[in-house]
């Protein structure tokens, strides 16, 4: 439509064009959108999603001779799952920032119950 010389909106003709790979904007919301809130504001709230993880991983499991607290998946799966029902989602996001480690990519309920999952 921005190029169409029948088109009366002029909203369309003020919206910047589409960015492209290797711009540092491509990908990105608007600077100052609603849309760029939002997905700060969801960051911010699976970040504290995070921490508490962490915290009930520190206060229900067991330090081991490393040092590290560890707690087996079916143990922090029957105690998160009342806090959140994200429980495998935020324990990826917490491996991605070096918060945790476990073994395996996925982690499934009763097949993996006893998973260590250990806090660094």
């Amino acid at each position: 439509q921005r190029k169409n010389p029948f088109s009366n909106d002029n909203r369309l003709a003020s919206k910047p064009g589409h960015t492209q790979r290797g711009d540092p904007t491509y990908g990105r919301p608007t600077e100052g959108s609603q849309t760029e809130q939002r997905g700060k504001d969801a960051h911010s709230h699976v970040g504290k999603e995070v921490e508490e993880l962490c915290l009930i991983i520190r206060s229900t499991g067991e330090v081991g001779e490393d040092g590290h607290v560890s707690v087996t998946f079916g143990q922090l799966f029957e105690t998160y799952v009342t806090i959140s029902n994200k429980v495998v989602g935020i324990l990826l996001r917490a491996r991605k920032h070096g918060l945790v480690h476990f073994e395996g990519e996925m982690l499934w309920q009763g097949k993996d119950d006893d998973v260590i999952i250990t806090l660094l």
